[in-house]
């Protein structure tokens, strides 16, 4: 049981980054710093946005608009903080950490 617990912590722990990743990606498109038409580029953007977009598109339908500021990342990377601490109370302290 042990393993199975670690093993879904650090999932959600790689989804994060992910979402850190796509975050980041987003910003240095968005100011020029980085551009589309170099492939490396787009298909590093297209894998991130293929992997979070499936989990951010219901969050941004319920989230208010606030003029250009997307925070669904934030609000996703804070649930999933939740589950990985919900996963530990369920499973007892002593696992990780």
């Amino acid at each position: 049981m042990q393993s199975i617990v670690i093993l879904i912590y650090q999932i959600i722990n790689i989804y994060i980054w992910v979402l850190i990743a796509m975050v980041i990606v987003s910003w240095l498109i968005a100011f020029n710093i980085i551009n589309l038409q170099n492939k490396f580029v787009y298909t590093v953007s297209d894998v991130l946005n293929r992997l979070t977009e499936p989990v951010l598109a219901p969050i941004r339908r319920y989230m208010p608009n606030l003029g250009g500021i997307d925070i669904s990342p934030v609000v996703l990377i804070l649930g999933l903080l939740f589950a990985q601490n919900l996963l530990l109370e369920m499973a007892g302290r002593t696992l990780i950490r």
